[in-house]
């Protein structure tokens, strides 16, 4: 039996994702910026994925444009937000994914900015009123906190920080590709600048993902070479892609309720299995529902002997899980979200993260593998 928990890297594509993609494969071979009725053809396809994308965020068509992915959003919003309006500092956390973090320490290492660090505590919650310090005494900012931690799990809240960066004048940008299909999000609600999304977390396509301009923005393409994207990101538009992500977005708010109810009650099982199972079982960041990310569960585990193998051990069961974020796999030097929070060393620790298509039976069998290493490893 192959269990799979490991959807905060990627999740499956959903059949209808699947269905949606292929009729486009086969009916629709054209390129959008041609003119002809093949061309056109293909831009109704688009554009109606735009609408679809943007109705379900409660934002404007022409706020919302698609990405390779969350990477080079990220980097976009960051980069051309930073050279559009003369940011001077930028704040951030030490637990973003590296797509941020990497961005950010080039361009201060570049002199483009000055790069601050807003305190975290133990669990890895941020610390709201260090960030209200700090946009206190720094003028033109740009702050850059992720609404879900990839790793850790932690949730942000968004609307607070929102309203701080408001309240200071701060440009807002938070990668929420872990949230995203899995929260609601209404952008006429929360006052935001840019926020970033990948399909591949939500049942969609890898490769693909959009990042969200609020129209009072106005900022330069990462990439040129052309005027797709509304001259805003040259390259022809993966157009199967850009099918398969509004797809799997419509799906995943369709069915948000009922998925986020049955993903909550595998994670609230494991965390219970896990105390019951195995002594001295701890984890990382929050497991509270209201302060965590439902999807995501970090496990420390007391079998400080098998730091180097215990997912080579479970990988060997069926079981596929994560020692941290997936964008770091084959890294000698560990999560640094871990070491941020000043997590143990000598802890081995395992992401394991949840989708609609898990079942409690797969935690079982993966509860009692991590109970038969502990215990003989």
């Amino acid at each position: 039996m192959q269990i799979y928990l490991d959807n905060a890297a990627t999740t499956p594509l959903d059949p209808e994702v699947i269905d949606v993609m292929v009729e486009a494969m086969k009916e629709h071979f054209g390129n959008p910026s041609s003119i002809h009725s093949h061309g056109r053809q293909v831009k109704t396809l688009v554009e109606k994925a735009r609408k679809t994308v943007a109705h379900l965020l409660h934002a404007t068509p022409a706020e919302i444009f698609f990405t390779s992915g969350g990477t080079e959003a990220d980097n976009m919003a960051i980069v051309r937000s930073i050279e559009a309006y003369g940011i001077q500092h930028a704040i951030t956390s030490p637990l973003e994914h590296h797509a941020v973090l990497h961005t950010f320490e080039q361009l201060e290492k570049d002199g483009k900015i000055q790069l601050h660090y807003v305190n975290i505590d133990e669990k890895g919650n941020v610390d709201l009123a260090h960030l209200e310090e700090l946009l206190s005494s720094l003028p033109k900012t740009l702050v850059s906190l992720m609404h879900a931690n990839n790793e850790i799990g932690n949730l942000l809240d968004i609307k607070k920080v929102s309203a701080l960066c408001k309240e200071y004048n701060a440009l807002f940008h938070s990668d929420t590709v872990q949230t995203m299909g899995h929260y609601p999000h209404d952008l006429t609600d929360l006052k935001i600048d840019f926020i970033t999304a990948a399909g591949h977390k939500f049942h969609g396509p890898k490769g693909v993902g959009f990042i969200y301009i609020n129209s009072n923005n106005k900022i330069k393409p990462l990439i040129y070479g052309g005027a797709q994207e509304r001259n805003m990101r040259g390259g022809t538009e993966n157009v199967y892609g850009i099918v398969g992500i509004a797809k799997a977005l419509e799906i995943a708010y369709r069915d948000m309720h009922k998925h986020q109810t049955y993903i909550q009650s595998l994670k609230d099982y494991m965390i219970e299995k896990l105390k019951e199972n195995i002594p001295n079982v701890a984890f990382n960041g929050n497991i509270e529902a209201d302060k965590s990310l439902y999807t995501v569960l970090n496990v420390s585990l007391p079998c400080t002997n098998m730091n180097d193998m215990l997912l080579f051990n479970l990988d060997i069961a069926g079981i596929s899980a994560s020692g941290g974020s997936a964008c770091s796999s084959g890294s000698d030097i560990g999560s640094h979200v871990l070491r941020a929070i000043k997590a143990d060393p000598n802890r081995p620790s395992v992401r394991f993260s949840f989708s609609k298509y898990n079942t409690k039976e797969e935690i079982d069998i993966t509860v009692a593998k991590l109970k038969e290493i502990c215990e003989h490893p």
